[in-house]
């Protein structure tokens, strides 16, 4: 299955594309509608596993709720996306778009994959991870595609972005139906949809994720190696809500060993807050 059957991107559409990545400020990105053809989108909204699949890792933890990932034994239309999202043809493509070359994908994707959000669910404002935490190549690109159709806004879900240093939300990107965004990786591109979903019991906020990566990167450009750096956009309301999810994650850790684990990974993310350090990438 070629790029020419499942994307909807001729010349003009995407030449528009590079103008927009172009323009953005402080960071680049660009949101695309009609991302792949109709027939092919509805294909893999069609495949979608349901929520209550045994496959989907329901983890919680301080910065994010009710978020069901699966990152491998996709149905059909699923894995041919991300094996289109892998081949060089797309790759070339993105990389033509957003002016880096030699992108490099993640066949494991960490981090990546499918991602389905429940009622309540949640993902705070950040900045992710610079060094892949296995290959330690540079994180360069996110490609996310929401499949979410009749969104509301009363929903919430929007995809934020935000200049931190101005302390200005950037953007609200409503996830809906076939909708690609594409945004670089780097040390002001904060992103998430802070504000908990609330949405009838039968609706989730669905979409793919996949992150590419590059063996180097501009020296300016490096920073010391951190994991996900978090920043609070909600206020108060926000600190109650990681403070509940706290709870709710050591809650969910079944052993002793496990409760244990969370409140030291907790206590030495507090020592290198106070310190001044980044989250260590692990």
């Amino acid at each position: 299955m070629s790029n020419e059957t499942i994307l909807n991107l001729d010349q003009n559409k995407l030449s528009e594309v590079q103008k927009k990545w172009d323009s953005a400020k402080p960071f680049h990105y660009v949101v695309i509608d009609d991302f792949l053809t109709r027939e092919f989108a509805e294909e893999i909204l069609a495949s979608y596993p349901g929520a209550n699949g045994d496959d989907w890792n329901n983890t919680t933890y301080v910065h994010q709720r009710n978020k069901l990932t699966m990152t491998k034994d996709f149905p059909k239309p699923i894995d041919d996306f991300f094996r289109m999202t892998e081949s060089d043809e797309f790759k070339n493509l993105i990389s033509s778009i957003c002016n880096i070359p030699q992108l490099i994908s993640d066949p494991e994707l960490v981090g990546g994959g499918l991602h389905q959000i429940m009622n309540g669910g949640y993902l705070d404002v950040h900045v992710d991870y610079n060094f892949h935490p296995q290959t330690k190549l540079h994180r360069r690109l996110n490609l996310l595609l929401y499949l979410n159709k009749d969104w509301k806004q009363e929903y919430e879900g929007y995809l934020e972005l935000w200049d931190m240093d101005a302390k200005k939300q950037l953007d609200a990107i409503a996830p809906i139906f076939n909708r690609a965004v594409i945004f670089e990786t780097n040390e002001i591109s904060y992103h998430g949809h802070p504000r908990p979903l609330n949405m009838p019991p039968d609706v989730m906020r669905k979409s793919l994720a996949v992150y590419y990566y590059t063996k180097e990167r501009e020296e300016s450009e490096v920073a010391i190696e951190h994991n996900t750096i978090y920043r609070q956009t909600t206020g108060l309301k926000g600190y109650v809500k990681t403070s509940l999810s706290a709870l709710v994650a050591l809650d969910e850790r079944a052993s002793s060993k496990e409760k244990k684990a969370l409140l030291e990974d907790l206590s030495k993310k507090l020592f290198r807050k106070i310190k001044g350090l980044p989250p260590e990438n692990k």
